[in-house]
């Protein structure tokens, strides 16, 4: 009997199969149908496209049961174009259905998302609150968890995965365990278990999941915004083999997937075929080797299937609204800047300049998890060389602790770690760490690596800090990811990785002290003939109309903010004998094609601002263009080389800090081993802090740079494109009339989508640093005055 009803079973199957093949490509086609039967013939598809994913999922093949919910959801929304409604419940279904695939292939925050549809179709479905729960829980959201669940646990009292997610939940928040009160009979509310997933009759109980699907392994969540396109699942999921995807979810490096298709070309295949600007032609299908230099994008569901290419964005350039267009391109004429204009050719050229940034997008991650990095190319050297700093042990209970603190092992003991109040057995608990000091310090943990590790950053380390820390199968710095990879290939220890790590620097001390010896003989520009009076400045003072010199050690600026005194933060200023007015000079616009001579920005000549400040190569006023010449006639390409110059003539006994005058801009400053000697306490990983006690700890954590740092960051200025969010997250009622808004910036709501999409965009991403915050002790606990930030913490209540 058994037999027959299995034989059964997969007729039905193969029925329904072949019915939703045939049903795909007749909704392709134009073929006339009366409106009866097409409503009728639309929802039967979408239900059997539902019910194939249940098999699917039953089978636990979540890849191809998210492909068949997907592609529900994508005939419902057709339906919906042709004005033919799909029922309500059976959407719902799809959503809650869907957010079960994401859950066991760890996607929470798509999980997140299609809960939360799913609640938007029916605020009552159990299963769409609990799956909202379990994902808000595995996202590090416990508060907002515990109350989805509480109104779980208070629909179905009894259900084993309610109570246990709730019991767990308290835990975390630290509130009290108590046990149910069961009563003698309990009637069922023929919901089944509320881990299940639905179907077509929600009577029916389900049987149970297996526990790998109910408690998937703890990954990173790295996909971008929810979408229901079958290209872009498809394109994700099933061009992965097996054996590169152990349960684990790919990162989505590109949240333009459901909207955009991009593809790679050289000079070879996209050759420039006109005198235009934008005269190119993509030769598909030609066999050569293409060098892939050249991003090409088109839109979807455009009829222009041209392939544009994407310029690099350019980013010499102060500008932080939004992108527009050329106005040459848009009127089908000629652009004279070429591939210097900063507005862009097409819409594509919008699309991706906007996400690139937000730090949403890496186009050289789109095509290689890499970026190019190749196995057999790695060493220890070219990483060292690359990103500087040094491999050492450190003590990884204390690490791991929170507050963070570094400590290795003890000069007259290496048995135990240099944290004398904890003194940890250091062999047994070290762990390899990357330290690279600049203008602060940053230790990156290097995990070693095991198998189930993906080859990719975790995007939620980039954006506010990952709050699975050790448990995320994601690299959380590009060095990790580069060590991973030589230590798959080579075989590498952490052990040997530290020997090398010492082997280069010792070979970078004996070269520098030959440069040095030989250092006396270097020829250095003169200025004989050089008229104008030059000084160095803070950059930042200098911003707010300062002009604020460093002081006697050269480490800070002499202002009462004291900002560090670094290559990044200086500027140079210039005074003539005639005008007397210090003048700001920026670096030479090329280092590669000198003119024969400067020339006046004729904007600056005429006392207006240029538009083209980033990449303007003409100078805004005589001082630079004098300077300028200056630099060129006396081969100082860049500002460091400026600096020393400077330097060695005002302060003949302060040796230049930086490059040596042969440097080019951009290098990074060597840093010797011997100056990570001492380096021990508390770490701030925020600002790149160490402190030596723990009331200076407290000072450090309790001030108001500090918890500036918990919110910001320093791309800030070039994620977001509308005002700060203002505490009220609605449309401003009197924005939307005809009239603007008489308060103007000061309106605490917003004045469009676009901008309130944005503020609940920034909220979010401000209540995960501050949830990451508060986990690694970076605030004290019973701080809660943070000015403009406090609408978070109303929120959270």
């Amino acid at each position: 009997m058994e037999i027959v009803e299995q034989k059964m079973t997969v007729m039905e199957r193969q029925k329904r199969k072949e019915e939703i093949e045939k049903g795909l490509q007749f909704i392709q086609s134009t073929l006339p149908l009366s409106q009866e039967d097409y409503e009728a013939f639309l929802q039967k598809l979408v239900q059997n496209l539902f019910a194939e994913g249940n098999d699917l999922f039953r089978e636990k093949d979540f890849k191809l049961a998210l492909v068949q919910y997907v592609e529900g959801l994508n005939v419902a929304d057709y339906a919906a174009s042709d004005e033919v409604t799909i029922p309500v419940d059976l959407l719902c279904k799809l959503h809650v259905n869907r957010a079960a695939c994401y859950f066991a292939m760890g996607l929470y925050e798509k999980s997140l998302e299609d809960s939360e549809k799913a609640l938007g179709f029916s605020k009552e479905s159990i299963r769409a609150l609990f799956r909202k729960a379990r994902c808000l829980n595995e996202l590090g959201r416990y508060k907002e968890a515990y109350e989805c669940n509480s109104r779980c646990l208070l629909s179905l009292p009894h259900d084993e995965s309610v109570a246990q997610l709730g019991q767990e939940l308290a835990q975390k928040l630290g509130l009290r365990v108590r046990k149910a009160y069961k009563r003698p009979q309990t009637v069922s509310n023929g919901l089944g278990s509320v881990d299940d997933i639905e179907t077509e009759e929600t009577s029916i109980q389900e049987p149970r999941q297996p526990a790998s699907i109910q408690k998937p392994p703890p990954v990173a969540n790295h996909s971008g915004s929810s979408h229901t396109t079958v290209p872009k699942v498809v394109e994700l999921l099933m061009s992965q083999p097996e054996s590169a995807m152990p349960n684990t979810a790919l990162l989505v490096k590109n949240p333009l997937a459901s909207t955009h298709i991009f593809k790679q070309a050289c000079h070879i295949c996209y050759p420039k075929t006109g005198l235009k600007a934008g005269d190119y032609t993509y030769r598909e299908g030609l066999e050569h080797k293409c060098k892939r230099d050249i991003l090409l994008g088109r839109r979807r569901n455009s009829d222009d299937k041209t392939w544009k290419r994407i310029r690099p964005r350019p980013t010499k350039t102060n500008f932080v609204g939004s992108y527009y267009l050329c106005k040459d391109m848009l009127n089908k004429q000629d652009c004279k800047y070429g591939d210097n204009c900063t507005f862009a050719y097409h819409q594509e050229e919008i699309d991706v300049w906007t996400e690139e940034r937000k730090g949403t997008l890496n186009r050289d991650l789109l095509f290689d998890p890499l970026g190019g990095v190749k196995r057999g190319s790695l060493t220890i050297a070219k990483i060292l060389k690359e990103h500087q700093g040094i491999f050492t042990f450190l003590c990884e209970i204390c690490f791991d602790s929170k507050p963070r603190i570094i400590s290795k092992g003890t000069k007259d003991s290496s048995v135990v770690c240099s944290n004398l109040a904890a003194k940890h057995g250091f062999y047994d608990n070290k762990c390899l760490v990357h330290i690279v000091r600049s203008t602060s310090l940053k230790y990156s943990k290097i995990r070693q690596f095991q198998e189930h590790f993906q080859f990719d950053v975790c995007r939620h380390e980039v954006r506010y800090g990952c709050l699975r820390e050790d448990s995320c199968h994601f690299a959380h710095s590009f060095i990790e990811l580069k060590v991973w990879l030589l230590q798959q290939y080579s075989g590498m220890t952490h052990e040997d990785i530290v020997q090398e790590s010492k082997k280069y620097w010792q070979q970078m001390e004996a070269h520098a002290s030959k440069a040095n010896n030989t250092m006396a003989s270097t020829r250095t520009p003169t200025s004989n003939a050089f008229e104008l009076e030059m000084k160095f400045v803070c950059g930042q003072c200098w911003r707010n109309g300062q002009v604020v010199e460093p002081d006697k050690d050269l480490k800070y600026c002499s202002a009462k903010a004291r900002h560090c005194w670094t290559k990044e933060r200086r500027v140079l200023l210039v005074k003539s004998k005639a005008k007397k007015k210090w003048v700001f000079v920026r670096p030479l616009p090329s280092i590669r094609n000198f003119p024969q001579q400067y020339d006046l920005c004729i904007h600056a000549q005429n006392g207006r601002k240029c538009q083209y400040v980033g990449n303007c190569s003409f100078a805004h006023s005589p001082e630079e263009r004098e300077m300028w010449t200056f630099m060129k006639e006396n081969k100082i390409l860049d500002m460091q080389q400026t600096y020393d110059m400077w330097l060695k003539k005002h302060n003949p006994g302060k040796p230049g800090e930086g490059t040596p005058l042969t440097s080019r801009e951009g290098e990074k400053q060597i840093q010797m081993p011997t100056d990570y000697a001492d380096m021990m306490g508390y770490h701030c990983w925020l600002c790149g802090k160490n402190s030596n006690s723990k009331k200076q700890w407290q000072q450090h954590i309790q001030s108001e740079k500090h918890k500036e740092k918990v919110f910001t960051s320093d791309n800030d200025s070039s994620c977001w494109n509308y005002r700060f969010p203002m505490g009220e997250f609605r449309l401003c009622e009197r924005s939307q009339k005809a009239k603007p808004c008489p308060e103007g910036e000061k309106c605490r709501f917003a004045h469009g989508q676009d901008e309130l999409s944005e503020w609940l965009d920034r909220r979010e991403v401000m209540k995960q640093k501050l949830a990451k915050a508060r986990k690694d002790m970076l605030l004290c606990p019973r701080d809660d005055d943070f000015g403009k930030y406090n609408f978070l913490l109303r929120d959270s209540m």
